[in-house]
């Protein structure tokens, strides 16, 4: 019978060897498709440093104490659930929504930047010398990135390695468009730099206003998504602190109906954002 598990178990990974080419082609990620999300989730929201496995640590630890507090609080097995889940997509969103308040702090900012390089340029700097002064006129959000520009020129000399690491540390798009233009000046040459860096610059002057004005009509939105989600689900958590209202959720029928409006609470949540969401700029060049 060993004998047999053994051939069977050989079989099928000789099976399984053959058609790996067809199954995981070259470039195949062999890792969750979550963690270059995960990845890039970081980068945005100014944690480049992270390992992607903490968010996941911290993912589960906010589960877990969600689960627990309510499951103490109310001893549905429904409602914990549904906590859990909660609370476990927390930190994700909280560094979705600190990434997003980081892009539009740093959109009113690469205008002076812009001005700035085209200051330097004009007073005869070379490129990568223009972008290191950075690290000590930008403004103050955006010098560490290009102090650490300034420290990888002076260790390694490559204009492109450094940038590319300038743009992963930035990780938003207009830095992205910027240092691509840097980067496309520096490899063919040319006198039209500056203008066109002014160019980017009142392009981006005209964009920020724009979206301020609209963000700002359309933020109630925002506002009446978060009170018609919330509002149902803080009357069934005062329901189910009763005795009756606890032994209604446990029964099939109200864990049903937890669930539905679990679902239904998420799409409601999901259409209203959208509405209200204003297109933002992918990182084409990243």
């Amino acid at each position: 019978m060993a004998v047999i598990v053994v051939l069977g178990v050989a079989l099928a990974a000789g099976v399984l060897l053959a058609l790996s080419p067809w199954l995981w082609p070259a470039g195949f990620p062999m890792v969750p498709r979550r963690a270059p999300r995960i990845e890039t989730l970081l980068e945005e929201a100014g944690f480049a440093h992270v390992a992607p496995r903490v968010l996941v640590l911290a993912s589960a630890a906010a589960a877990l104490l969600g689960a627990a507090a309510v499951w103490l609080a109310t001893s549905v097995p429904a409602l914990a659930l549904l906590a859990a889940v909660a609370a476990g997509a927390a930190p994700a969103l909280q560094l979705r929504s600190r990434a997003q308040r980081l892009v539009r702090a740093r959109r009113a900012l690469w205008p002076d930047v812009c001005d700035l390089l085209v200051s330097s340029v004009r007073a005869g700097m070379s490129l990568p010398d223009a972008v290191s002064s950075l690290a000590r006129s930008a403004p103050a959000a955006l010098r560490h990135a290009f102090a650490g520009f300034e420290r990888d020129m002076a260790a390694s000399g490559s204009f492109e390695s450094s940038a590319d690491r300038l743009k992963t540390a930035l990780a938003d798009p207009m830095a992205d468009r910027i240092v691509e233009t840097l980067r496309m000046a520096r490899q063919v040459g040319g006198t039209e730099l500056a203008p066109v860096l002014r160019a980017l610059s009142a392009s981006v002057r005209a964009d920020a206003a724009l979206r301020a004005e609209v963000e700002a009509r359309q933020s109630w939105t925002r506002g009446a998504a978060v009170l018609g989600v919330s509002a149902p689900w803080v009357i069934v958590a005062l329901l189910s602190l009763r005795s009756e209202g606890a032994e209604s959720y446990t029964s099939p029928e109200g864990v049903m109906l937890l669930l539905a409006g679990a679902v239904v609470s998420v799409v409601a949540f999901r259409v209203m954002l959208r509405i209200g969401r204003l297109p933002e700029t992918r990182r084409w060049f990243a």
